[in-house]
């Protein structure tokens, strides 16, 4: 395609300055001749013109290929990049997850040690009322002992009740005896 539009290019200025120069301008069908020449000149060279803007486009069409692939890859990248961030973002939480927990079972476990809790068989002796007040105390104190810690109320209720956060009815009834120990 370039070399055509390089031949017609050329054939353009060799038809234009070929009649100046070899034809005489007194002989009448140098005239004609001359003139005929410069007609071919002209066709060449809008042949060529046509070629080279064809051509102009089929390179922007390219260039526009070129910059979406390149948007791609740069996409690519960027996706790759927050997803490889997630992962660590993931993998950090699982690290402090584990820890969070076993802080938290050592809290626990350093709590009972602290406190002499009867024998089973002398728990089972008492009678239920007096349980249930012991059960109740032992809940006061645990859940003052963690609020004293900086735990929060949700945190404290899941702890002590076993009950996690939501609007079912035993997590509202562990909230309302967590007010009732707490504010006593």
């Amino acid at each position: 395609m370039q070399l055509k539009m390089f031949v017609l290019s050329g054939a353009a200025v060799a038809l234009w300055l070929a009649p100046l120069v070899a034809l005489d301008k007194k002989v009448s069908w140098h005239k004609a001749i001359q003139g005929l020449s410069l007609c071919g000149a002209v066709a060449c060279a809008v042949g060529a013109g046509n070629i080279a803007r064809r051509l102009a486009e089929e390179n922007e069409i390219e260039e526009w290929k070129t910059r979406a692939i390149k948007a791609d890859v740069a996409d690519e990248i960027a996706v790759s990049t927050y997803v490889s961030q997630q992962s660590r973002q993931q993998e950090a939480e699982a690290i402090l997850n584990p820890r969070e927990a076993l802080e938290r079972a050592l809290a626990l476990t350093y709590d009972d040690d602290e406190r002499s809790e009867p024998s089973p068989k002398k728990q089972l002796a008492k009678p239920d009322e007096e349980r249930s007040q012991n059960a109740e105390s032992e809940r006061a104190e645990r859940a003052l002992q963690l609020k004293a810690k900086g735990w929060g109320k949700a945190k404290i209720i899941l702890e002590i009740w076993g009950v996690s956060k939501g609007g079912s009815q035993k997590y509202k009834d562990a909230e309302a005896e967590y007010k009732r120990l707490v504010d006593e």
